[in-house]
């Protein structure tokens, strides 16, 4: 059990207002009211409204609404729970602020954007898609009535493809600028030249609010010319905080003593909120966790335990939010979706186990790796005020004070440690005029950015025109797509292999969060009904087999729960497909089905994966075609006990070895064919 660290002084606590360091020499501060002590309690149970006047934000209204009246540009700091994200953007149109056009607040996660804006459709009392709308990838709930619109970073970034100048919004609101997406950190110098052309211009201003909920904001504040920061005061209670006292060798084993060992000293109305980093290690501690419950001691309270993933079905997600029966203790077992983007009532204790799941992308081999990894200060700071949003709480840190000191402050930015083919792609897209010169925030590395033009060249989508980097037809076709360019690419190839029905169902599946269900206490279940659909070929092709037979039953929901499919993800992929087959239509390509002739499909797939491969190696192991870096085959593969002599794969995953994910089974003929320079060029290099 974790030593207590006791309660933290205010420098330390994750009340981060406190814990902030002087506002960087030459910038303004302005301080917004606090909230009374009294208007500090859990709102009411009834009445939107007055539930919105029980936000800490109501009392900095008229002060918020008059700072923001005067600035082209602000910085705001709200802590968790002050209501800024729901709030502002009602403020804003309510006090007649940018109703010329619309008001747009960004979300890294289509999760908070949808549910944000159904929150706030209900405040405003309108039907969700009317004065209050959304637009995440795939999917957009607005009509022309629409003047506040919350939507995904990256959906903001498609629409300046179009439109650079962004000429229908008046107010942009970025939120959750903390997290550092890749798209987030790209919208930044959009959103900031968008502004100064149009000022340049003499057309209606487009004013920037850039919110983050922790205090290090000095860098945003820089970036946007100096811009005031505001601060508000959040609704946060104080937070213990109790340290491991030795370092963890497996903090899964360290998280469930902790659960149990909390679960039987505290009363059961206090819910706990655990931090875990991905599906499997989730729903595998779900069905632990259930199992210890059930042969607890007399007089121990029974425990509801839920999982909460980004690909969780829709409807148990919601169930996170809803109150556990009465004598029932709520246990959520989260990815890092918790940390910011969603609220969950009655949670007292925070299980942090330090870790989560990110890419890292190496640049020298053009790999990039979905890895487990530590969290920053900042990221552990936010997990542990989760705690303290209704009452005072606990958060149970499961490594030592001295490791955490070792943190790194800021989680780096998503843009400094991905593959960014796609952003160069959307850049070069929005004809910015030398994308290696393009105002980042926090630039990435040359060779990073070097590599993506590479793949991007590679893939035929840029070519140098008169020492300038441009898009081919082939790359402004590409970036029509909302995909990453090598599945773009893929469905570009389609028509040359008869096969483009096939792809644009493979793609559509790949572009949803998963549409198989895997309920681990049903193992061999799932195992018996998915040998129907299974093809030696690979997962590609069983996925598409899965499809196949959900639309000849017309997608019945029975159907989808007797063979553990996802059917809301599963509807998803058929919108999506439509939407990608809209897209192929209006760009005049071909649509044809191979029908049963698995080998196009493949060979397509070959001819646009061929970067991501994989050849058997005479000790049996597996290792890229191009970089030989060590791989093997997933255990959620349909190939995980097969051995075949060359493969195409969609992402690496690393835990304890590198992973290959989604794999199909290829010709190494095909893929010289596909790409021979390519091949060549990493032949002469291994020689050397």
């Amino acid at each position: 059990m974790p030593q207590r660290g006791g309660d933290l002084p205010p420098s330390k606590r994750p009340k981060l207002a406190s814990a902030a360091a002087p506002f960087g020499s030459g910038f303004r501060r302005a301080m917004l009211p606090a909230p009374p002590a009294a208007k500090r309690q859990p709102p009411p149970a009834s009445g939107l409204e007055s539930r919105r006047r029980s936000l800490p934000i109501f009392q900095a209204r008229g002060a918020l609404l008059g700072q923001l009246r005067s600035l082209d540009c602000a910085v705001l700091i709200g802590e968790t729970g002050s209501g800024k994200t729901t709030q502002i953007p009602q403020y804003l149109y309510e006090g007649g602020i940018g109703r010329q056009g619309i008001i747009a607040i960004t979300q890294p996660r289509r999760v908070a954007a949808i549910s944000l804006a159904t929150r706030v459709s209900d405040e405003k009392k309108t039907e969700l898609g009317k004065l209050v709308g959304y637009t995440v990838r795939f999917e957009d709930l607005t009509s022309e009535e629409t003047k506040i619109k919350f939507l995904t970073d990256g959906m903001l970034l498609r629409e300046a493809i179009g439109d650079p100048l962004l000429h229908k919004y008046s107010v942009v609101i970025l939120d959750e600028a903390h997290e550092r997406t890749i798209h987030t950190d790209v919208l930044f110098g959009v959103v900031k030249t968008a502004q100064k052309k149009r000022k340049d211009l003499g057309k209606s201003s487009l004013k920037i609010i850039v919110m983050s909920a922790t205090m290090d904001v000095d860098q945003f504040s820089q970036y946007f010319n100096g811009a005031p920061v505001l601060y508000l005061e959040g609704r946060q209670h104080p937070i213990q905080i109790f340290y491991a006292k030795q370092p963890q060798s497996d903090y899964l084993q360290a998280a469930l003593v902790t659960i149990f060992q909390i679960h039987q000293e505290a009363p059961s109305s206090q819910d706990i909120l655990v931090f875990l980093t991905g599906q499997e290690e989730i729903e595998a501690m779900t069905k632990t966790c259930r199992d210890i419950a059930k042969h607890l001691p007399d007089g121990c309270a029974p425990m509801v335990v839920m999982p909460l993933y980004a690909s969780l079905p829709y409807s148990q997600q919601l169930r996170v939010f809803q109150t556990a029966p009465k004598g029932y203790r709520k246990v959520i077992l989260s990815t890092n979706i918790a940390e910011t983007s969603i609220t969950i009532a009655g949670i007292k204790y925070v299980v942090d186990t330090g870790m989560f799941k990110a890419k890292k992308y190496t640049p020298e081999s053009g790999l990039e790796v979905l890895a487990v990894q530590r969290v920053s200060k900042a990221q552990a700071w936010q997990r542990a005020g989760r705690a303290g949003r209704e009452d005072s709480g606990l958060c149970y840190r499961l490594y030592t004070e001295h490791e955490f000191e070792k943190f790194d402050k800021m989680t780096v930015p998503e843009i400094q440690r991905c593959n960014l083919a796609s952003v160069m792609l959307h850049l070069l897209a929005l004809r910015i005029p030398n994308v290696l010169t393009f105002d980042f925030m926090s630039k990435p590395s040359p060779e990073a950015i070097q590599a993506a033009i590479e793949q991007l060249a590679l893939l035929g989508a840029v070519e140098r025109k008169d020492d300038q980097l441009v898009l081919t037809t082939l790359g402004r076709k590409m970036a029509a797509f909302p995909l990453e360019p090598k599945f773009s690419k893929t469905i570009l190839m389609s028509p040359r292999f008869h096969c483009s029905e096939e792809i644009l169902t493979i793609i559509s599946i790949l572009s949803v969060d998963s549409v198989l269900y895997n309920p681990p206490s049903r193992r061999d279940d799932v195992q018996a009904i998915r040998k129907k659909f299974i093809s030696s070929e690979g997962d590609h092709i069983t996925l598409l087999n899965i499809y196949r037979a959900f639309k000849n039953i017309s997608g019945n929901r029975e159907w989808c729960k007797e063979n553990f499919v996802n059917s809301r993800n599963m509807m998803l992929v058929s919108d999506i497909r439509a939407q990608l087959r809209d897209i192929c239509m209006k760009l005049s390509i071909p649509l044809e089905s191979s029908r049963s002739d698995t080998g196009n499909i493949r060979r397509c797939l070959a001819y646009s994966l061929f970067m991501y491969t994989a050849e058997l190696q005479l000790d049996g192991t597996y290792a890229t075609t191009d970089t030989h870096q060590p791989v093997a085959i997933h255990p959620s593969s349909v190939l995980f006990h097969c051995k075949p002599a060359c493969v195409v794969f969609n992402e690496l995953l690393h835990t304890n070895k590198c992973y290959m994910r989604d794999l199909c089974v290829v010709d190494a003929d095909w893929l010289f064919d596909a790409a021979p320079e390519y091949f060549r060029r990493k032949l002469r290099a291994a020689k050397n």
